[in-house]
């Protein structure tokens, strides 16, 4: 049985302010919308509050985007993304690989901010032991959830090996150094463009087409998977099998932080933590390699 988003007190007007999709209410009406109304999955934090930029929850106190701001936002996901893959020549430097790995997160960010004023920030929240905790458990699941899929599917498809891993045998330490650094912007990138589509979704589905709030999710997590394992098909020689499922894998996983706490950098401190550990283990076994071959 559906469960009802309004509580009991709201009154009819208010019911259909909200049913006409309009982002702002009044402070009143808001006040008498709880989390106890709300259909949450059990991973869920119930004092993270809910999805911003949808209609229907004011929870988080950030009105929905309408259709063409989507539109807007999705056009600077897209824009943040050949603005890291194209081959400028500038690109090929230190520097410039730094701006590339810059301008990935930041273009998405200003389409937002553009239609969503600051509520752009509703993505990003203050991070506490807590989160934390999820980063932990996000990192691990991810690798578990990864490795299990590997170890299922390596012996009926050929992979491809991880491009880094040749960066970071032919690398200085100074160099290797750098690519840690670089990291941190294209992995909050990666974070931008994988949950902006997914909010995208939601709100798509739930508004639009007006299925379920807990259906909605989980099609905004799938696509969003789709979406993430799409933009990885360059860097992976176009194994579709390989992005699709073991890339689409691993962002289920990493989403789930941000389900779970409504905050970007938890989703994005589990990617970052699990790259460095898959870093690590490529600089230890390179190294091992190149000492076993002196």
């Amino acid at each position: 049985m559906e469960i009802s988003i309004f509580s009991s007190s709201l009154d009819l007007q208010s019911r259909r302010l909200l049913s006409q999709g309009h982002g702002a209410m009044t402070d009143a009406v808001s006040s008498k919308v709880s989390t106890r109304a709300l259909s949450f999955f059990w991973l869920e934090r119930r004092d993270a509050g809910d999805f911003p930029y949808y209609h229907g929850f004011s929870l988080s106190g950030h009105s929905a985007l309408k259709g063409y701001q989507w539109l807007v936002v999705l056009a600077g996901v897209v824009l943040g993304f050949f603005a890291l893959i194209l081959p400028f020549q500038a690109y090929q430097t230190a520097v410039g690989g730094v701006i590339a790995a810059m301008l990935f997160p930041a273009i998405p960010l200003a389409a937002l901010a553009l239609v969503a004023g600051s509520n752009w920030k509703a993505l990003f929240r203050p991070v506490g032991l807590r989160d934390l905790g999820v980063v932990i458990a996000v990192t691990v699941l991810n690798i578990v959830a990864s490795f299990a899929v590997v170890l299922l599917i390596r012996n009926v498809l050929a992979m491809n090996a991880n491009p880094v891993s040749e960066l970071l045998g032919n690398a200085s330490g100074a160099q290797r150094a750098l690519l840690y650094l670089k990291t941190l912007p294209q992995l909050l990138g990666e974070e931008i463009v994988s949950i902006l589509p997914f909010l995208a979704i939601l709100w798509f589905c739930h508004d639009w087409l007006g299925i379920s709030r807990k259906a909605s999710i989980l099609l905004g997590w799938f696509g969003a998977a789709l979406f993430f394992g799409a933009i990885h098909l360059p860097t992976y020689g176009w194994n579709f099998v390989q992005c699709f499922l073991v890339i689409g894998v691993a962002r289920i996983a990493l989403l789930t932080g941000y389900v779970a706490t409504k905050n970007i950098w938890v989703s994005t401190g589990a990617h970052i933590l699990n790259d460095w550990i898959l870093f690590t283990v490529m600089v230890v076994l390179l190294d091992a390699s190149s000492a076993r071959a002196l």
